[in-house]
């Protein structure tokens, strides 16, 4: 038990909002919102926040954990690489796609720091986006340290799904402003949203991979335009 406990605190490391590769920075699409006057208060960002997740999650990011997970079990790295591609080619806005790409490369950087270059696979996935055959995506680096470390996959998606959404509530609490105690009202919520989202992409195949919303990503697009802005996307 106590070694099953030391396994997940090594994984929830690389996922927490503290660890720093640079998410802080970055909105996707929620800052546009708040120039627009469409988010004021907690809840209309509990709406953004619900509907990012039912949408661009769900099919992005979250659907991405599964299908990865699927390919590092049957050794298939050329559909981890073909993953990369669809869902960057899919992310229409310029900031966001950069913005992932940056996480990425800071998040791969910091685990092989703290582990030596020893998960072969992760090294290989570096591998291919210094050859310009991958752009890189925070969610399959995550996935292949976080099953390097044995996770389930639920499991890994559940805590993946987590640290995002830490993450946009801590920006809220900034820039909303967003008070601390309504940010843990709302991140608590999200868990039990994750649950439902998680059990909803237990039955999506790898076709809906990059299916967007349109006010989302339309408010990321916008975001590269906007003149006062306190995050780079």
């Amino acid at each position: 038990m106590e070694n099953e406990i030391l396994k997940y605190l090594e994984v929830f490391q690389i996922c927490d909002s503290t660890f720093p590769i640079g998410t802080f920075n970055h909105s996707f699409g929620m800052e546009n919102y708040l120039h627009d006057r469409r988010i004021r208060k907690a809840p209309e960002f509990n709406i953004w926040i619900t509907n990012y997740y039912r949408s661009q999650f769900k099919y992005g990011e979250g659907l991405l954990t599964r299908i990865c997970y699927e390919a590092i079990e049957n050794d298939d790295f050329e559909k981890i690489i073909e993953y990369d591609n669809s869902l960057t080619k899919a992310t229409l806005a310029l900031e966001t796609r950069e913005g992932t790409k940056m996480i990425a490369h800071q998040m791969i950087g910091l685990i092989n720091r703290i582990y030596g270059n020893s998960i072969n696979l992760l090294n290989r996935y570096e591998r291919a986006i210094d050859d310009g055959k991958a752009y890189g995506n925070p969610a399959i680096v995550f996935t292949i340290f976080a099953h390097y470390k044995g996770m389930k996959q639920r499991d890994l998606t559940l805590m993946y799904g987590y640290s995002v959404a830490s993450t946009l509530v801590q920006n809220a609490v900034r820039a909303v402003p967003l008070g601390q105690k309504e940010g843990q009202v709302i991140l608590n919520g999200l868990i039990f949203l994750l649950d439902k989202v998680c059990a909803e992409i237990s039955e999506l195949d790898e076709e809906f991979l990059g299916a967007n919303a349109p006010g989302l990503e339309l408010a990321q697009i916008r975001h590269e335009t906007q003149t006062s802005r306190l995050f780079m996307s």
